[in-house]
């Protein structure tokens, strides 16, 4: 059975690359959001139009990534939202809301300097994760049933 997962969140830093290493050898297929910050921003002018308004620049580029994430969530058998330490991702928070209502098994991975803002976030996930071992742990688990080898933690 391939599991589906989809990566929402932070950009900005190898969360996603030590996820997609970890499970290695595991029947996972992901996906996720547009990485490159710069075609993400500009998807929306790129396709539909320059915008001399920065609001509506961003406008249409929202809208359009928007696509792309209903479908990757709708998509996903898990979502994986990672809220990183420096910058504020909205964005995430929209994820893990609209996966939980289409009822995904939602796993939230935050530093614990976040724990308290993001309690709310946390109580529609299934799992809080503070790294992304423990997120490629838990997939494991899902799939085959083990636990971590304490050589692999």
């Amino acid at each position: 059975m391939t599991l589906q997962v989809y990566l929402s969140g932070e950009i900005h830093t190898d969360w996603r690359e030590q996820i997609v290493a970890g499970a290695e050898g595991l029947d996972v297929r992901f996906d996720g959001p547009v990485t490159d910050h710069a075609a993400s921003d500009d998807c929306g002018v790129a396709i539909l139009g320059a915008e001399p308004d920065k609001y509506w620049h961003d406008h249409k580029g929202a809208m359009v990534n928007a696509i792309r994430t209903r479908r990757g969530i709708s998509a996903a058998d898990v979502v994986v939202v990672r809220f990183g330490e420096q910058y504020k991702q909205w964005n995430a928070a929209f994820d893990a809301g609209y996966a939980a209502a289409l009822g995904k098994s939602l796993i939230v991975l935050n530093p614990p300097a976040h724990q308290h803002a993001l309690k709310e976030v946390h109580a529609a996930a299934l799992a809080v994760a503070e790294d992304p071992r423990q997120v490629v742990e838990i997939l494991r688990y899902v799939l085959t049933g083990a636990l971590p080898d304490r050589d692999r933690s």
